[in-house]
């Protein structure tokens, strides 16, 4: 047996009746088809189920679906505007910031909550937001770049994302070296 809930995701209300004992990440996922939002450790270690609630990136397979019918939720799917992707999706892609991409829809949620409540982060600030998005492909010094990119292009004028400049060739990418350990 469930319990009405009404969600606000992505601007929009939904209704549910999830089980009581399900997480705002089942609820997406099974109930709304909002499968951007990736399902990892299960216990908020891993970053992978990241939704921003109430202005913060959250774990959502730790938040009872309950809780989260008392906040606006955005998922990795409502940070576009239409065809107009979130300077951070623009910046990732820029970047070459993702590998297998399994961890990317956390790491960009986890970089536009860092953005909207700092419009100019520096490296450490961006460090400390991705911190708690894990990835196995190492792509941390690229995403770093990207949350870069995305904060020093999202005052340009017209609202619309850089062009995305024609990425180096393979001896250039390998000049940069590897990316750097997330932990200090």
């Amino acid at each position: 047996m469930g319990m009405r809930l009404v969600l606000t995701v992505n601007g929009a209300a939904h209704e549910v009746d999830p089980p009581p004992s399900a997480s705002l990440l089942s609820v997406l996922r099974d109930d709304l088809g909002l499968t951007g939002t990736r399902f990892g450790c299960g216990s908020g270690q891993c970053g992978s189920c990241y939704v921003i609630a109430d202005g913060r990136a959250v774990a959502s397979c730790l938040i009872p679906a309950r809780q989260a019918a008392e906040r606006e939720i955005t998922t990795i799917e409502g940070l576009a505007q239409g065809d107009n992707l979130h300077p951070v999706q623009e910046a990732f892609i820029a970047e070459d910031a993702m590998q297998c991409g399994y961890c990317t829809s956390g790491m960009i949620i986890s970089a536009a909550a860092l953005l909207a409540r700092d419009a100019a982060p520096d490296e450490a600030a961006i460090r400390d937001a991705l911190a708690g998005n894990l990835c196995r492909c190492g792509v941390y010094g690229r995403a770093i770049r990207a949350v870069k990119r995305a904060a020093e292009t999202r005052g340009v004028a017209g609202g619309s994302a850089p062009a995305m400049k024609e990425r180096g060739s393979a001896p250039a990418m390998k000049e940069r070296g590897s990316p750097p350990a997330m932990n200090r």
